[in-house]
């Protein structure tokens, strides 16, 4: 089988501009005109070029754009208004008599790239508004990057290869996962990271948005993605910001009844301590890649049941590659100070004092708990019934590796692990049995072992294999 030839940012640029039915706008703020400076480059740029506008100044770009409310300048709300002032103009300058058969588009960037100092991180937003039919209206393909060379001029040059492969991709392929494989074409996952993305117009009515960011997990794009309980794709700091993060982990292959009360007792817990603040607390559901998993298999109709019960019980809903709890930790640090907390079931814990899980690391399992202990995190246990034996578990009596106990110790004693209260009429719940008695169609067995609402929502999109109406 040939290996796919991948054209150069200039030979997609080139394609662009002999398309004279392609035509439109780029403007760019913060790391200079570079995707507009590859269509100049390579020619034949003006029956594809309308105008280019760097709004550099701050000033200036509020007079254009008007101010955000928070005073940002790289966000999603400033793309926004770039795109729809620009295409509007687009609209309105150009009599569409005469152009019946050109299909507009605005490119737009907002970036901000690393400082002279390295004391900052590079990210943007990036996006196209385009048309592939001029009688329809214009698509939206937006995306946020984080941006990891370590010179502002290698930054500047990722992003002008990032936006042509963005124009080349829309009007060259169809399916939006192919567009943002592309969007690595002469690049690779050294150079930069996409943390959201979002399709929006005709072209895409049929696209769900939560299936392009898992797309990123699975692809290695990025490590994690979040959606709000609408289902809507969110840039992780709008969510995370500063904010008392509470983060719950697990397949919800259904969601149970034990894992709202492990929430309820970990949250009454939480908003006890004296460093949470009750109004700044974000709740998380997490779902890790690898429990997305069937077989070496991603299944997206499972993902999508899982999240369409999450999102309608009112959580937002994190995907991520962190096997660990020491990356989650450090991922979450990338956004916050603020104290954090984790509510893990005790076989989570157990598995998290295993040595084999830290070969990875030059320090071992010390390495990853220094890091996790250099963090303001807070562990709530709850406690595990063994089916077989009967026996409660907790923090007392958890059975860790005599050569990590000294670690478990240290944890506990400085109260950084904490147990957690529980509805003991629950602890026989387990996910597995719930999932198996579901495909069954074992009727008025499982529904009481789920949270109000959940069995009807179950029944009635056939959820989870369900192949009986019941």
């Amino acid at each position: 089988m040939s290996k796919q030839i991948v054209l150069t940012a200039g030979q997609k640029a080139t394609s662009i501009n002999r398309d004279k039915s392609i035509y439109g706008s780029f403007v760019e703020i913060g790391a200079g005109q570079e995707v507009a400076r590859q269509f100049f480059r390579v020619g034949s740029a003006s029956k594809t070029i309308a105008k280019t506008m760097s709004a550099y100044d701050r000033d200036f770009s509020d007079a254009i754009y008007g101010k955000e409310d928070d005073g940002r300048y790289v966000c999603k709300s400033r793309l926004n208004k770039m795109l729809n002032q620009e295409y509007d103009l687009l609209e309105e300058r150009l009599n569409r008599k005469d152009h019946k058969e050109t299909r507009y588009f605005v490119f737009a960037d907002t970036v901000t790239t690393i400082n002279y100092k390295k004391t900052n991180k590079g990210h943007g937003w990036i996006g196209l508004r385009f048309q592939l039919d001029p009688k329809k209206k214009p698509n939206d393909f937006l995306i946020h990057v984080r941006l990891k060379d370590q010179e502002a001029r290698l930054q500047q040059e990722t992003i002008g290869v990032i936006g042509t492969n963005l124009m080349y991709g829309c009007y060259n392929e169809s399916d939006p996962k192919l567009i943002l494989t592309q969007l690595f074409d002469n690049l690779s996952r050294d150079n930069f990271e996409i943390d959201m993305v979002e399709v929006l117009g005709p072209d895409f009515e049929d696209i769900d948005n939560r299936l392009l960011s898992l797309t990123l997990v699975k692809e290695r794009m990025t490590n994690a993605v979040i959606f709000t309980p609408e289902g809507k794709n969110k840039y992780p700091s709008d969510v995370l910001f500063e904010k008392n993060i509470l983060t719950l982990r697990g397949s919800f292959r259904p969601v149970t009844k034990v894992n709202i009360d492990m929430l309820t007792e970990g949250l009454k817990r939480f908003k006890e301590n004296k460093k949470v603040d009750e109004n700044n607390i974000q709740l998380l559901f997490e779902i890790t890649l690898s429990n997305l998993m069937s077989d070496g298999e991603l299944d997206e109709r499972d993902f999508l049941d899982r999240a369409d019960i999450l999102c309608s019980l009112g959580y937002t809903v994190m995907i991520s590659n962190y096997k660990k709890y020491y990356k989650l930790c450090e991922y979450l640090s990338r956004y916050t100070n603020a104290r954090l907390g984790f509510i893990i079931g005790v076989d989570n814990l157990i598995e998290m004092f295993e040595e084999k899980y830290y070969r990875n690391l030059n320090g071992g399992i010390m390495e990853a708990f220094g890091i996790m202990l250099t963090r303001d995190i807070k562990i709530y246990l709850y406690p595990y019934k063994s089916d077989t034996t009967k026996e409660l578990l907790n923090s007392k009596n958890i059975p860790i590796h005599p050569r990590a106990k000294s670690i478990y110790t240290y944890l506990f004693n400085n109260k950084r692990i904490e147990d957690l209260d529980y509805n003991s009429e629950l602890l026989n719940i387990y996910s597995r049995e719930v999932l198996k008695r579901i495909k069954a169609c074992e009727s008025g067995t499982w529904e009481e072992m789920v949270p109000k609402g959940v069995a009807k929502i179950i029944k009635h999109k056939s959820l989870f294999g369900m192949s009986c109406k019941i």
